[in-house]
């Protein structure tokens, strides 16, 4: 009986032995660390041996650096998205531009040296910026180094090789000590694989805290989850700034007066001569913009009809002059794309209005440049920034007439106008135009304020002068097509009594409206008159901005002067 008993035993005995064992492994299975590693390639998403991934303070965003030679690029459309976008990529140059206030510094592609505008010159020692090709397609990398130079961000570029840190902003950040040797994985849970080995002692930040585990990020900026029994001494941490590059100071003009300015529409040379029957009728006008010049050929060449005897009549009225330079008066012969498009072609411009206005004693130069394609901003903007630079160097007040800003409109770029320029106009009409596909209000009161409020979010009020329309559009329906005229207000007042229209408020235009229909079709007419001028300049006088400018002098009516004047002496 013994000898039965003693193998059963050794079975049962095995039994649980094995069970044991299996549910030691059915135990480690779960419960137990695991040690294996996260793929990094796939973690950080790069693709190259170039390729660095970015971690934008705590988060990886999905844009990647290129390592060149040791030393980190940035693609130039994220030097401008991420850092600064004051630099220029001069594509038919084939250069890299930086504007400061009194000069442009120029780095060939592909070279280490740069040289700037008032005559100094240096080298860098490396890449300063090169063309690399990109999945098919030539893009241009700048160095981060020579973006410092003149941007404060930190940036730190990790012995992996795989990833880097930038830091753009020092808000104040949840930190927490590890309090023991662990592991910061992919996910939350033990399983997870491997992102680094942290060690007691290693700091790490919170980015958010679950229940068991935190989303952190290490020292070396892996983002990844750490078990929150590892974190001790949780606590708020305030970052030092970078400060390495003091942002030069834009000084400009600035009239301690409401400006009040007239767009004089001469038409031609022989117009110079007509400005005392021009602002003979006009009260409290202390600008007049001559329009004066304008680009008449793909090179730059600039035609004007400046004159001394103008701007020294002007002034005995008391009035400055601010040249106008448009872009238009040339029509389709002439390609402002082009004329924008190298550093050669914009000089040409910018010396021929800058000198003139100079020579003959005007004070200030007016930009008009209208219908700017969306890929010729960038161009655009650097022609401002020049031209802002020789109108400091000359002491000649600089504005620039924008469109009602909308987002079709942004590569006009009010933000930087607002930097570099002395005053930004708003032409604060048009809102219907010849090529409308519906009849309305030339310039209904909620545009305008609109207008107002969207330049404030871009430039200061100190800046900011609207233009008001001397004129409206009379529209005409016939056989279901519609068209217009765009009529000053004495002829559009002559219009409405010669056709005896009865004319009424209309509140939501803040303009009084008229219609009438005869054997033609359906004519309509939103007035611009002292009733909704009035509402206009109540706008302008709530938001504080730097004063008013009419398009265009002579289409007025003379009641228009009385309450422009009380405007303009508040």
């Amino acid at each position: 009986m013994k000898k039965k008993v003693i193998p059963a035993i050794i079975i049962i005995a095995l039994i649980f032995i094995i069970g044991a064992i299996y549910a030691g492994q059915l135990y480690l299975q779960k419960f137990s660390y695991s040690t294996e590693k996260a793929d990094l390639d796939d973690y950080f998403k790069v693709t190259s041996d170039t390729d660095v991934a970015i971690i934008h303070g705590n988060k990886r965003i999905d844009e990647t650096a290129r390592n060149f030679d040791g030393r980190i690029y940035f693609e130039f459309a994220l030097v401008q998205s991420l850092l600064n976008d004051r630099f220029y990529y001069g594509i038919a140059d084939n250069t890299l531009l930086y504007t400061l206030p009194d000069r442009v510094i120029t780095a060939p592609i592909g070279g280490s040296a740069w040289s700037d505008s008032m005559g100094e010159s240096g080298d860098e020692g490396y890449i300063i910026a090169r063309i690399d090709n990109d999945g098919g397609e030539d893009k241009l990398y700048v160095a981060l180094d020579y973006v410092k130079k003149y941007t404060n961000f930190g940036y730190e570029f990790f012995d992996d090789g795989y990833h880097m840190q930038l830091t753009t902003s020092w808000e104040d950040e949840t930190v927490a000590t590890i309090n023991k040797d662990t592991q910061i994985r992919l996910r939350g849970g033990v399983k997870s694989e491997v992102l680094e080995q942290v060690k007691k002692g290693d700091t790490v930040v919170i980015l958010e805290e679950l229940e068991n585990w935190s989303k952190v990020k290490s020292e070396n900026s892996f983002i990844g989850y750490v078990e929150n029994k590892r974190l001790s001494d949780q606590t708020t941490r305030s970052p030092i700034p970078v400060t390495d590059y003091v942002e030069p100071e834009y000084t400009g003009v600035s009239r301690d007066h409401k400006i009040n300015l007239g767009f004089h529409n001469l038409g031609g040379a022989g117009g110079n001569d007509t400005l005392e029957d021009y602002i003979a009728g006009t009260k409290s006008l202390n600008v007049i913009s001559p329009t004066w010049f304008y680009i008449s050929a793909n090179d730059g060449t600039v035609t004007s009809i400046a004159s001394k005897s103008y701007v020294d009549r002007a002034h005995n009225k008391g009035l400055e002059v601010w040249a106008l330079f448009n872009n238009f008066n040339a029509g389709n012969s002439v390609s402002t794309s082009e004329a924008l498009s190298t550093s050669e072609n914009r000089a040409r411009m910018i010396s021929t209005v800058v000198n003139e206005c100079a020579e003959i004693g005007a004070d200030g130069v007016n930009l008009d440049f209208e219908t700017i394609a969306t890929e010729d901003g960038q161009n655009y903007i650097q022609f401002v920034r020049e031209m802002s630079i020789a109108c400091r160097a000359k002491g000649l007040v600089f504005s620039i007439d924008n469109y009602v800003p909308m987002n079709f409109n942004d590569h006009y770029n009010l933000k930087e106008q607002g930097v570099v320029a002395d005053y930004i106009i708003i032409m604060g009409y048009d809102e219907h135009y010849a090529g409308s596909t519906e009849a309305g209000s030339v310039a209904s009161l909620s545009y305008v304020e609109n207008g107002i409020i969207k330049a404030l979010e871009k430039a200061p009020a100190s800046k900011i002068i609207n233009a008001v329309p001397f004129y409206t559009r009379i529209w005409h329906t016939a056989d279901g097509k519609l068209s217009s005229e765009a009529v000053s207000m004495k002829v559009a007042k002559e219009y409405i009594a010669n056709h005896n229209i009865q004319m009424s408020w209309d509140e939501g235009a803040g303009q009084n409206y008229g219609e009438f229909t005869d054997g033609k079709g359906l004519h309509q007419i939103w007035m611009e008159d002292v009733d909704s001028m009035t509402q206009k300049l109540q706008s302008m006088k709530h938001h504080e901005i730097a004063g008013i400018a009419e398009w265009s002098l002579g289409m007025e009516t003379a009641d228009m002067w009385d309450i422009i004047s009380a405007y303009v002496n508040e």
